[in-house]
């Protein structure tokens, strides 16, 4: 379930928000400067060249423009039996990263990329992860590529469907093009196709190899997509798609204006979905591997979850399961926006839990309940090696199962290791997610003290109330005496005073 992510924009002018949130990096040790041993390995390691050459198939890669770190590439087509075959490609970071070497140890103790809203502080050195290492267009590369056959409606050999297993092999691949979102789904809208802004008229005949491979792209995965969004409803799975911010500073202070992700994200999306739930099984099946685990609600939660988004009037009809009833959600209303925020909460303690046996005999047992209770299915990363540590385990791990091969050594020797150091960064994440999100809202607010807002409250407990000002999208405590605020309600809250340096912004009952 995504947390909601907000960054300052490229062009908005520095000051005492930028100010604040350089210090919060500091504060917390967060440095962009790699060891130089670590820069060293990065720069001399030498990827494998495996015998499975796949350069002849047109993969591209779908991501945000500004985005070099390009972990995965995709390629559909259509079967002989009226189905589909995905091909997804992903980075080889294994292939450049020594066990026990200084960039391995690097690696493990950042954990994952950190994403603030001033930028992102990666995982591995940018020359491997924005270059060396990075399915860019035009680049012969290693990869870890998935071929996931689907029937005609979609569905997997793990949905039941009668096709066959997914499979994952070392390959040589070479991105045909880099697409962007933007103008990926400006293409798909207007019938158009090709890579970035130079898209091809409709009907008219690709100008390039790029542009035939973006449309051919773009002509399957709005198909896919829109059956893996169908199959996630069968299984019961939820998505979560919450609002990008964007914080713009002008003459006249600090403002917000926020995106919703569009639909080519969300297909593309499932692609990733599909790639996790086949190395799940993959693992379950071989006895070993670290799943992403989350436990459902408990009844407490969910009976809490009903009576709150009743009260938003937006009542969760019973008989309709949790991910379609968000579906229904208006996010982009204040009522929707504090159910989202609630649904946010819902589901809590996601976790890794790997299993097998170590490599000094120790058995680790498989989770007594594998699954991942907001996709309902078991699941692992495997996706995003650049950018989270755990992928590049769970790579090595289900390449080896399918080749019938021994788990590396190295693998199960920190196999017990890399749940901890997950658990680790991602709390060092959150918190300086959370950390930073308040001293942006502290600016939205900082030259409006004793100014009155409307706000809907989202929650009410004991002698205080958490609310969300409608404009600007600031949410925050407020004292609450009396319990005159009441849960799903409107009211007016004023400001009274909010430190951009500390995060700290004090609201009253107006």
């Amino acid at each position: 379930m995504p947390s909601r992510r907000t960054h300052i924009a490229p062009h908005a002018p520095g000051g005492q928000l930028a100010a604040a949130l350089t210090a919060l990096r500091e504060a917390n040790g967060i440095v962009d400067v790699f060891p130089p041993e670590a820069l060293a390995e990065a720069l001399s390691a030498a990827p494998p060249v495996p015998d499975l050459d796949l350069r002849d198939i047109e993969f591209v890669t779908l991501d945000p423009a500004e985005s070099r770190d390009l972990d995965q590439a995709f390629h559909i087509e259509r079967t002989g039996r009226g189905g589909f075959l995905l091909r997804y490609a992903i980075a080889d970071v294994p292939g450049f990263v020594a066990p026990g070497g200084a960039l391995d140890a690097e690696a493990r103790r950042r954990g994952q990329t950190l994403y603030l809203p001033d930028g992102s502080v990666p995982l591995h050195p940018r020359e491997l992860s924005e270059g060396r290492a990075s399915l860019l267009p035009d680049e012969d590369r290693s990869a870890f590529v998935w071929t996931i056959e689907l029937d005609a409606d979609g569905r997997a050999a793990l949905d039941g469907a009668d096709v066959g297993p997914a499979r994952v092999e070392r390959a040589r691949i070479r991105s045909r093009a880099k697409l962007d979102y933007a103008s990926a789904q400006v293409a798909v809208d207007s019938g158009t196709a090709g890579p970035g802004t130079g898209a091809a008229g409709a009907g008219a005949p690709p100008a390039d190899t790029a542009a035939a491979a973006a449309a051919a792209a773009l002509a399957l995965l709005p198909v896919v997509g829109e059956l893996r969004i169908a199959c996630e409803r069968a299984r019961g799975g939820a998505s979560l798609n919450m609002a990008e911010e964007e914080v713009v500073r002008d003459e006249h202070g600090y403002r917000i204006e926020r995106r919703f992700p569009l639909r080519v994200e969300e297909w593309n999306a499932q692609l990733s979905l599909l790639t996790g739930m086949a190395a799940g099984r993959i693992m379950l099946d071989g006895g070993i591997g670290i799943l992403r685990t989350m436990l459902p609600p408990d009844a407490t939660a969910l009976a809490e979850f009903h009576g709150r988004v009743a009260a938003l009037g937006l009542p969760w009809p019973d008989g309709i399961p949790y991910g379609e009833y968000l579906r229904t959600v208006p996010a982009d209303t204040p009522a929707g926006a504090a159910v989202l925020h609630a649904a946010s909460s819902l589901f809590r303690g996601a976790d890794y839990a790997a299993f097998g046996v170590a490599h000094d005999g120790v058995r680790l047992a498989p989770p007594e309940e594998p699954e991942q209770a907001a996709i309902a299915a078991p699941y692992a990363h495997v996706t995003a090696p650049l950018r989270r540590l755990v992928d590049r385990w769970g790579l090595a791990i289900c390449e080896a199962l399918y080749a019938g091969r021994d788990v590396p050594e190295w693998v199960l020797a920190s196999l017990g290791e890399v749940p901890g150091l997950m658990r680790s960064s991602a709390s060092l994440a959150g918190r300086l997610n959370s950390e930073a999100l308040d001293r942006i809202e502290a600016a939205l607010l900082r030259d409006r003290a004793g100014e009155a807002f409307d706000a809907v409250v989202l929650e009410a407990r004991g002698e205080t109330a958490r609310v969300q000002i409608v404009d600007p999208a600031v949410t925050s405590r407020v004292p609450n005496p009396g319990g005159a605020l009441v849960a799903g309600r409107h009211a007016r809250v004023r400001v009274v005073r909010a430190d951009v340096a500390t995060g700290t912004i004090e609201l009253a009952a107006a």
